[in-house]
């Protein structure tokens, strides 16, 4: 059976989790738009044995990829901290967006400050590189990407969170993604399912509820079906909307 859950506020994640149904949780451990290094959640302990997984997502602003040095090296620092919080709850895996390169510069340089990043602290919890939807200058836009991000990284404890808005959005197969991925990197850890509304390709990162935008139904639930991975909902709404996401996606994988 595959665990769904849906990303919920920070605050009660386990009493959203219980009013939307989940199986799993997706939280921030601080403001998604801030450096500031996450504060001790006095909680801890609780959701360390929550009894079901849960992820964190990731500061929306690092960019490990960036050609800047004020933003590539505090995005190592928050990467570092985001870990060190993820640790403190038990977490399943910390999500983190591929991040884009320079305009004028080769895809291939994000590859190696990703792996200069990753060579500067050890990590108990699997980092979860999620690809994104716009920008030619993506480091994990295209699905084929991750194959050298992956021969550059080498042996580390990181993985793969496939986002389906992101995915279309950038163009990508539906069809073919979770095979191509899983063919480059071994694994897909994790699936945001969220549909999108906009049309293929739009490079737009516009989330829609499931069965409801503009990604037929059908590939939505391939998707899922093939990656065999956790799933989380990123949808529009409140628990209300996230539980009526996870009772469509339950039947239709039924």
């Amino acid at each position: 059976m595959v665990l769904i859950g849906a990303h919920t506020g920070s605050g009660a994640p386990l009493a959203e989790a219980a009013a939307s149904g989940a199986d799993l949780v997706q939280i921030f451990l601080g403001d998604p738009h801030s450096w500031q290094k996450p504060a001790p959640r006095a909680d801890a302990a609780e959701l360390r044995s929550a009894g079901i997984p849960i992820y964190v997502h990731a500061p929306y602003l690092m960019n490990l990829a960036s050609p800047h040095n004020r933003i590539r090296i505090p995005s190592r620092t928050t990467l570092a901290n985001a870990v060190e919080a993820a640790e403190a709850i038990g977490a399943s895996g910390l999500i983190v967006h591929g991040g884009h390169v320079g305009e004028d510069e080769d895809i291939g340089v994000g590859f190696e400050r990703w792996r200069k990043a990753l060579e500067t602290f050890e990590s108990a919890v699997p980092i979860l590189v999620e690809n994104t939807a716009g920008g030619g200058n993506a480091v994990v836009r295209e699905m084929a990407n991750y194959g050298p991000l992956w021969e550059a990284i080498g042996d580390r404890n990181v993985g793969v969170c496939l986002d389906t808005c992101h995915a279309w959005a950038g163009g990508a197969q539906l069809e073919t993604a979770v095979e191509v991925v899983s063919g480059l990197t071994g694994r897909i850890d994790l699936v945001h399912c969220n549909d999108s509304r906009d049309e293929h390709g739009s490079g737009r990162d516009r989330h829609a509820n499931l069965g409801q935008g503009a990604i037929p139904a059908d590939l939505l639930v391939a998707v899922v079906a093939a990656a065999g991975a956790p799933v989380v909902v990123e949808t529009p709404g409140e628990s209300a909307d996230h539980a009526a996401d996870i009772v469509w996606l339950r039947r239709h994988l039924a």
